[in-house]
């Protein structure tokens, strides 16, 4: 399942340099090196709740092809319906500590009121988008991209929050024309999840960015996580790193003002980057 912090954090204040465009049947963002070098590969950000328009995906996604010299993708996987970004206002109201007995009752109510509030938000993005009824979306894009780009370049997948688990789906190495969809996939702090059969499942490598503080994943199920991706054989085998003091989001909704969360975010973005710029350095284009 999703937690309640997957729908908590901060926008960030930025400009994307990237356009908008339709690609493999779904509208996009896209963006390639700022140098105007040749693409190194193909990087598809599959966002968090808040969907391909999100400013901090977009901006995640310029920061993937100014580091790793990648034409990066931010497909709309959701129908045009994530949840809304007032719920993140909505969380942080429910989340916030009463300043006293005299004001209880009032917090009460506000938080009643911003609870329904954001279920009314929540609701029908979980309805169109659960995890398995978007999957064919994610697919059809992966097996459009690796018969014609990906063709001649490497495929990697970034999947952030509810992404995750598109990446853990891709990862299961369904293939087109007897190639894998991804050659390698990144996931932050990821939802949704099965333990431990999601990673025993994976036969792609996968790299993971977990905070310590992840309610959702805990130190005990990151440990667990790590056993199982460094056992794999070479062709498979992951890596999880653990970021400390980190919570769940912090990869794509950390908090800039704190320059600790935001280290921590450029440290994750860094891990993704050297992740595809290793494994696509493996890749062979189809004969």
């Amino acid at each position: 399942m999703s937690c309640q912090n997957c729908y908590r954090g901060s926008v960030h204040e930025g400009e994307p340099r990237g356009t908008v465009t339709r690609a493999y049947g779904l509208d996009t963002y896209v963006v390639e090196p700022a140098d105007g070098a040749p693409p190194k590969g193909i990087v598809v950000v599959i966002p968090d709740a808040f969907g391909w328009a999100f400013v901090n995906i977009r901006l995640a996604a310029d920061k993937y092809a100014d580091l790793g010299g990648f034409k990066v993708y931010a497909p709309d996987f959701m129908n045009g319906r994530p949840a809304p970004l007032y719920t993140i206002d909505d969380f942080k109201t429910i989340s916030s500590p009463s300043a006293g007995i005299f004001t209880k009752m009032q917090l009460g109510r506000t938080c009643s009121y911003h609870f329904f509030h954001a279920l009314r938000g929540m609701v029908p993005f979980l309805m169109t988008n659960w995890p398995t009824r978007a999957w064919p979306r994610v697919k059809g894009f992966f097996e459009q991209l690796r018969k014609e780009e990906g063709a001649s370049l490497p495929v990697g997948a970034a999947g952030f929050c509810w992404g995750g688990k598109q990446v853990i789906f891709l990862g299961r190495g369904d293939t087109i024309d007897g190639r894998p969809l991804m050659d390698a996939g990144f996931t932050g702090h990821p939802s949704f999840l099965s333990l431990n059969s999601d990673i025993e499942n994976l036969k792609l490598p996968v790299s993971f960015a977990l905070g310590e503080h992840d309610d959702y994943l805990p130190a005990e199920k990151a440990d667990g996580i790590r056993a199982i991706l460094e056992a794999k054989p070479e062709a498979a085998r992951g890596e999880l790193t653990v970021y400390p003091e980190a919570g769940h989001g912090f990869c794509v909704r950390a908090d800039h003002k704190h320059p600790d969360s935001l280290q921590q975010a450029d440290d994750a973005a860094e891990q993704c980057v050297k992740w595809f710029t290793a494994h696509f350095s493996k890749f062979s284009p189809a004969s």
